[in-house]
């Protein structure tokens, strides 16, 4: 019979994004992650055989997160409707969120492989916001002024918790393009 597991993956996971808000990405390694689990190095490899697999457990997790607050197709398939939802995700999601893990994210898209799970995801979106009218036109360029500020946000734009604002410009606008 062996030994009863300590710590779980969610823990782990937990703990690895603490090291990453208060370190950055750099600063995620096993070595860091067992000694702030209080377990061996070989304790955290049992979860996570690498510490690719450990960053590719965050941005599952994050990308699941996110994902279960928006709407499924057959339940939004108006586009201007599901980037308002988008955006209400995104306001959502940035508190467990920050430039931090954001960089994370970037250097988990140098695999190819997970660079294209991350562009067929993208596809998903822009065929949902497919068309060639006015409406569908707004909406993709809503979502990509947030997508762009996702990515200012990584190089630390809301220093001044400015981001909300700008996201609050976004749906402005998208309404009085809509309305």
């Amino acid at each position: 019979m062996g030994r009863t597991p300590t710590i779980s993956r969610d823990r782990l996971l937990d703990l690895a994004e603490d090291i990453v808000r208060q370190g950055g990405g750099a600063a995620l390694t096993i070595g860091a992650l067992a000694q702030a689990a209080g377990i061996s190095k070989g304790g955290v490899q049992y979860a996570f055989a690498s510490k690719d697999a450990l960053v590719r457990g965050l941005i599952d997790r994050w990308t699941g997160q996110f994902d279960a607050l928006l709407p499924g197709p057959e339940e939004e398939p108006d586009p201007i409707r599901f980037v308002h939802r988008y955006l209400a995700a995104t306001r959502a999601s940035q508190q467990a969120m920050n430039a931090k893990m954001a960089a994370l994210l970037v250097s988990y898209l140098e695999d190819p492989a997970n660079l294209q799970e991350t562009r067929d995801w993208y596809r998903g979106i822009f065929a949902r916001l497919g068309g060639q009218g006015a409406q569908a036109r707004a909406a993709r360029v809503a979502f990509l002024a947030v997508e762009g500020l996702f990515l200012m946000r990584i190089n630390g734009i809301d220093e001044e918790g400015s981001w909300t604002g700008l996201l609050d410009d976004v749906e402005t606008v998208l309404h009085s393009l809509t309305a």
